[in-house]
């Protein structure tokens, strides 16, 4: 993650009266695999996929693999991914999707 509105997403959730995520987040314990963002009392994680129009790592057959290893590991261990592309993390239907998702899982539990 490094575009200015990936840094800014912390700012943008408070803004939207959503909880403030923690960036790269570190959730396997054996493992180097790291959330974009997430609310680890939630377990909820946000993954930006860029790359899509160009080709990116996140589509290309090795990436896509290693993405998959990566969210099934943590979809085992309980947590919820939500996957956007930079150009849809700041938008209203992104926060929208966060707050139905954080309010599921309060109802689940």
């Amino acid at each position: 993650m490094s575009t200015a509105t990936g840094l800014a997403f912390p700012l943008l959730c408070r803004v939207q009266d959503l909880p403030e995520p923690m960036a790269e987040y570190a959730f396997h314990p054996e493992r180097r695999w790291r959330f974009d963002f997430c609310w680890p009392d939630h377990l909820l994680a946000l993954e930006i996929e860029g790359g899509v129009w160009v080709r990116g790592r996140h589509i290309q057959p090795r990436g896509y693999l290693a993405d998959l290893e990566k969210y099934n590991h943590a979809a085992a261990c309980g947590w919820r991914i939500l996957r956007v592309t930079p150009e849809q993390l700041s938008g209203a239907p992104t926060f929208d999707l966060v707050r139905r998702a954080l309010a599921a899982r309060v109802l689940a539990a």
